[in-house]
């Protein structure tokens, strides 16, 4: 018998790779999924780095099993229900930051743009990397280039 055709862990991972059924809407599931971030910043900001930065190495490291075992359950490539890698991405793009609306939001939007957009090598990771490493990598790097513009904006105290 599969693992996933036991009912609890199955349900347990579709829960989790899809932001706690968030990714289940039917219009702009990785943004609803995304806000998952907002209450995940607020509580990271309060953590030393290391402890931001571990917390989110073990969320990406999980997010990965659990996006790519979400694929094979739903038996598509990059299922839109999931969405727990947009929310590493938040994540990545927010590590270190200290906690504003002004930096929540506009952090969120720039993320949303960089994971719409997939500037390069963005694209390219989210086409050639398999399973759940594909899908969250792409949105962790995008993560990354939404982290770089945001410490360039404190940087100027644009915010």
């Amino acid at each position: 018998m599969n693992s996933f055709n036991k009912p609890t862990l199955r349900n347990l991972i579709l829960f989790l790779s899809s932001g706690t059924y968030l990714g289940y809407l039917p219009l702009a599931s990785g943004t609803f999924g995304t806000l998952w971030g907002l209450p995940i910043f607020y509580w990271l900001s309060t953590q030393r780095l290391w402890t931001q930065i571990l917390i989110i190495l073990g969320s990406i490291f999980l997010a990965v099993l659990l996006a790519g075992n979400a694929e094979k359950i739903w038996g598509e490539k990059d299922p839109s229900k999931v969405v727990i890698d947009e929310i590493v991405g938040y994540m990545t793009a927010i590590v270190g930051l200290s906690f504003s609306w002004n930096t929540a939001l506009l952090g969120f939007l720039i993320f949303r743009v960089m994971d719409i957009l997939k500037p390069y090598p963005i694209r390219k990771i989210d086409q050639n990397l398999p399973g759940g490493w594909g899908i969250v990598l792409d949105d962790v790097l995008a993560g990354v280039y939404s982290q770089v513009i945001l410490r360039i904006l404190v940087y100027f105290q644009v915010i």
